[in-house]
């Protein structure tokens, strides 16, 4: 009984220090800089989560080793085995890499916690939603509250607040730069909230976007929905983040494709969807001598400042990781490439395209084990599409893989905590299809 009650207590502590992560991370880049500006330490503060989600591994590993629900809801599944592998190629990889001096111990440590911590996190959150309810009962407001938040800051620093307000809050080149511009131009300023930047901001909303848009279709119609749903695109599309534009138009394509029942009602989506694009391409074609519609949409302009535009350094960037990947097929090693390696005694290597990165630091191995890894994830979210939160994380998991073609999205924090968290949740109600979890109840009847 005394050993049913720890356990009982272990999960509801784990639950809640869950529950804060979640809640806290969309303000993680804030909080730190502002603390970091009181009291200093601005690398230890940002830990705070890393500190937490040690503890949280290490009740985890109390409960395994007790609870026999959870080990067999999770070590009997072989998604839950790569990801294993995947973490021990991580740290093989990093140590042969630091042993033949190709990264620095910081890099390599970086290196391995930024590619690491949200599958851990995934399985911890799985392990702990196996046992309580509560998260599963709350994963609306974890999402929407905080969201709330930070789309109003956006919307203020657009409208009301001065561009460089962030500075008084200790943002500055050493930390966070209070705003960001496109291609080094004042008159573009981009918004990044409470986030560490405009593009991981985008990034992060097609998650309260993919939730409301599904609410709103399941009937949810009030206006404080729609309000809100407005307000977080316009946030979204201020953040002039094209990788997020586009994967939220994937996502929501996604959503509706999987929601309309009928094939009409498909069909009037699939001719709208189609009729927007000949738009868009139609205003192309007109405004591409124009300098608004150059710099928001293009990201350069014939008479810029800037000796190079954002396009040409991402197109730089991905010829080098590329070549580097079919020059090192087995990678060269947990740190050296994303922004682990900046810490290295030679120059960074960023892709700007998160899979290149896994594929420069851990080769085709790597690589292969996390797109497995993706794909086992996927195909159980779809499994429970009918499922309101699945449907939301499979859908943004669509959106958010595309932005990870053109950076580094599963690196920040806020993004990867709170995305792999959510899915863990979800995957407690995937353990079995629909239709196979009523083909065995009547079965048994």
């Amino acid at each position: 009984m005394r050993a049913s009650a720890l356990k009982y207590a272990l999960v509801s502590a784990l639950a809640s220090i869950v529950m804060v992560i979640l809640v806290v991370l969309p303000f993680h880049a804030f909080l730190t800089v502002w603390g970091a500006s009181i009291v200093g330490h601005y690398t230890a503060l940002r830990l705070w989560k890393e500190v937490l989600l040690l503890l949280c591994v290490i009740g985890v590993l109390y409960l395994v080793l007790m609870d026999h629900k959870i080990r067999s809801h999770t070590l009997t599944r072989r998604l839950v085995w790569v990801i294993f592998v995947y973490i021990a190629v991580n740290i093989i990889w990093g140590l042969v890499a630091y042993h033949q001096h190709g990264v620095s111990l910081k890099a390599m440590a970086y290196g391995v916690l930024l590619n690491t911590r949200f599958l851990i996190f995934f399985l911890v959150v799985w392990a702990i939603a196996l046992r309580t309810e509560r998260l599963r009962n709350r994963w609306q407001p974890l999402i929407l509250y905080p969201a709330a938040i930070v789309v109003v800051f956006g919307l203020l620093q657009v409208f009301v607040l001065p561009h460089n307000f962030l500075g008084h809050f200790g943002y500055n080149e050493a930390t966070i730069y209070p705003y960001e511009t496109i291609n080094h131009n004042q008159n573009y300023i981009r918004i990044m909230s409470t986030l560490r930047g405009a593009n991981p901001l985008g990034a992060y909303l097609l998650i309260p976007i993919s939730v409301l848009s599904v609410l709103i279709i399941r009937g949810k119609r009030s206006w404080q929905y729609v309000a809100f749903l407005v307000a977080s695109l316009v946030v979204l599309f201020l953040t002039f983040s094209r990788g997020a534009w586009i994967g939220a138009v994937i996502m929501i394509g996604v959503i509706l494709l999987l929601s309309l029942r009928s094939a009409r009602s498909k069909q009037w989506a699939l001719g709208i969807a189609g009729a927007c694009v000949v738009l868009l391409l139609g205003l192309a074609a007109v405004a591409h001598n124009n300098a608004r519609f150059e710099n928001v949409f293009l990201h350069t302009q014939q008479h810029s400042a800037s000796p190079t535009s954002s396009n040409q350094g991402h197109l730089t960037a991905l010829k080098s990781g590329l070549h580097d990947i079919s020059h090192q097929p087995l990678g060269k090693g947990t740190g050296s490439a994303g922004p682990a390696s900046v810490y290295n005694n030679h120059p960074a290597r960023i892709a700007e395209n998160y899979y290149i990165q896994i594929g420069q630091e851990l080769g085709f191995i790597g690589l292969g084990l996390f797109l497995l890894i993706n794909v086992g994830v996927g195909y159980l979210l779809w499994l429970r599409r009918e499922d309101t939160l699945a449907l939301c994380l499979l859908a943004s998991f669509i959106g958010i893989s595309f932005v990870n073609l053109l950076s580094h999205a599963w690196t920040d924090d806020t993004l990867a905590y709170l995305w792999w968290g959510l899915a863990a949740i979800a995957m407690v109600n995937v353990a079995q299809p629909p239709k196979a979890a009523k083909a065995k109840t009547k079965a048994k009847s």
